[in-house]
């Protein structure tokens, strides 16, 4: 829709994720300056803001009530006030309310400006020393045990570096699970607590990572982003990684074309596919 004249500007505004020196000059200016802030728990907000010197009107806009609450700011956006949009932590949308509003915005033809900075799953990638060329971002897993492991299920021959966010109540039965259903060596990191004072990076295999975060409670607190590599090529070509682990064997043993066809016999996978899979593991030694 085209812009509406005299209508005033959403501005999506990120915030520190941890560390309140990683704010941004640009966005205290347009905190001071907006008629209005939603934030997602004005209680949580409110000391971030008050230290930044920022004392503007505030309305809670949360995942209960983000629809009825997107209407009425988008109103007062019709009539010109400005207003910011902040999450607890981190840029807003990103695994966190705002979408219905800024979608509303946008079709109101309300300007939607966005004041960009700290974001926990860039943050982690920075930092990982896991491919970052190509990458895809899930979010929270399923809370129950059973979703959560079909959705991981369906994930497991991703060839691009997979980032999750995760809670401590359930971090150490996502590793647990990752390590299941994407195998005991792919490689993996945990970041804890970025830009707070206990943060910590810790890189391995998953079988490693879901011992480590059993070795100490602390390690269970917090919050996590957890990047798993993405599966080899031949994975995602037809070729699972137990098929995948059982050709590893037999190539020790086995000429490639004996090694694929015994292998294709061992798993049901095809053995052009498992054929294809042995060159590449080849070209690689």
């Amino acid at each position: 829709m085209a812009e509406q004249k005299g209508a005033g500007r959403l501005y999506v505004v990120a915030t520190p994720i941890g560390n309140r020196g990683d704010i941004g000059a640009r966005a205290v200016e347009v905190l001071k300056s907006v008629d209005r802030i939603a934030a997602e728990d004005t209680r949580h907000s409110r000391p971030l803001l008050e230290s930044l010197g920022v004392r503007r009107p505030m309305t809670a806009l949360h995942e209960h009530n983000e629809r009825e609450q997107a209407e009425r700011l988008v109103e007062r956006l019709r009539t010109g006030e400005s207003i910011a949009l902040i999450s607890d932590a981190g840029t807003p949308l990103i695994s966190d309310p705002g979408f219905n509003l800024v979608r509303a915005a946008r079709e109101a033809g309300v300007p939607v400006v966005a004041v960009p900075g700290a974001c926990a799953l860039i943050a982690a990638l920075s930092v990982a020393g896991l491919p970052t060329d190509r990458f895809v971002f899930e979010g929270f897993l399923p809370a129950r045990g059973g979703a959560r492991r079909e959705r991981l299920k369906a994930l497991a021959d991703e060839p691009r570096t997979l980032v999750f966010y995760e809670s401590s109540h359930r971090i150490a039965e996502s590793l647990a699970d990752m390590r299941g259903l994407f195998g005991p060596e792919r490689e993996a990191v945990v970041a804890r607590e970025l830009t707070k004072a206990f943060e910590q990076v810790e890189g391995g295999t998953l079988e490693k990572l879901a011992d480590w975060i059993l070795a100490d409670p602390d390690r269970r607190r917090g919050e996590f982003v957890v990047l798993v590599r993405g599966a080899e090529r031949a994975a995602a070509e037809g070729v699972d990684a137990e098929a995948l682990r059982v050709l590893e064997i037999l190539l020790a043993e086995l000429p490639l074309a004996k090694a694929a066809a015994l292998a294709a016999q061992i798993t049901g996978s095809r053995r052009k596919a498992l054929y294809q899979a042995g060159l590449a593991l080849q070209d690689r030694e």
